[in-house]
């Protein structure tokens, strides 16, 4: 097949790219500039994705799109997140439809059932919650939303929900861990005993790989969504250490009491909004959430679909994890 993949520059698309070209499918990437070069083999292609004539023409002429591109992060202006994240996905599909492209793999984001209480193995039937502790999960749920009912026998879609996706040239989880650890100490809050699981990069493109070449109008991938994880979740601690071993660093953690990081935050965010300050605060509520509750998710429908099969990677064999699902 002949596969756009947006955002083929970026940390998952990249991978994905490089690992739709050794199948030997012609890849093309949609990035807004050529500062970071797709993986050798793919055809780029700038434009903005919030740009529909540019979107457009990076689909004419392709069978499939694997939509990657988004604006990620924990805190934001609400328009920036729905302009790129929804709007965006918005003209992905109208190209889609004006193009004849028969299949549309969406990156979503396993955040979109989030509401601030425990995940704890829970599957597909989870329902978003009505309202979002930030930006990010919210434009997220708006446009899968959008893709799912765009599902048809003549534009057959599938969304994929990775959870926390690391790995080598990682350019939001490990930084951000790294800029938190001050003189070999990291403060976390609550006990650190809360399950999460996360998901390799390289298992997360394969995913989209899969997805891309499984789907069909009568197929079960059709107008479904999956979880993309590891299927092996850790608590909080030993995955903070992790990753942090994976990136070469040894860290000392120290923790605090979850309700002061929770009224922290509360305070930075009013702080950050009145004096409209577009950088992010040091603690959000979203992110004090996301460090003190469970949130791993059942993927035995990613497994039966998809064929999905995630490796065990490093430091995931360390300590006894919840059961597999």
């Amino acid at each position: 097949m002949k596969i756009l993949v947006t955002g083929g520059s970026g940390f998952l698309g990249a991978e994905i790219c490089r690992r739709l070209t050794a199948r030997g499918h012609q890849v093309r990437s949609l990035q807004r500039g050529h500062r970071a070069l797709p993986p050798d083999g793919t055809e780029a292609v700038s434009g903005d994705i919030r740009d529909a004539a540019a979107v457009a023409a990076a689909v004419h002429g392709c069978d499939a799109v694997v939509h990657t591109a988004a604006l990620a992060d924990v805190w934001g202006p609400r328009r920036d997140f729905a302009s790129i994240n929804i709007a965006g996905t918005a003209a992905v599909l109208d190209a889609c439809r004006h193009h004849g492209v028969t299949r549309l793999v969406n990156c979503s984001s396993a955040s979109v059932v989030f509401a601030g209480r425990d995940l704890e193995g829970v599957d597909e039937s989870a329902p978003c919650p009505k309202r979002f502790l930030a930006p990010y999960p919210w434009s997220k749920a708006r446009a899968e939303q959008l893709v799912l009912a765009a599902n048809s026998p003549r534009l057959t879609t599938v969304s994929l929900r990775p959870h926390l996706i690391w790995g080598d040239g990682d350019p939001h989880l490990l930084p951000g861990l790294r800029a938190a650890v001050r003189r070999g100490k990291l403060l976390l809050p609550g006990a650190g005993t809360n399950l999460v699981d996360t998901v390799h990069v390289a298992d997360a493109a394969e995913a989209h790989v899969l997805a891309v070449e499984k789907l069909a109008a009568d197929s079960p991938l059709a107008g479904a969504s999956y979880f993309i994880t590891q299927g092996r979740p850790c608590t909080l601690a030993t995955t903070v250490r992790g990753l942090l071993a994976h990136d070469g660093s040894a860290v000392e953690i120290r923790t605090v009491p979850a309700s002061a990081a929770q009224a922290a935050a509360a305070l930075l965010e009013v702080t950050a909004k009145a004096a409209r300050r577009r950088h992010r605060p040091l603690l959000t509520r979203f992110l004090v959430a996301e460090l003190t509750r469970a949130h791993w998710f059942d993927i035995t429908a990613a497994r039966r679909d998809l064929g999905y099969a995630p490796t065990d990677h490093s430091w995931q064999t360390l300590e006894p994890s919840a059961p597999l699902r």
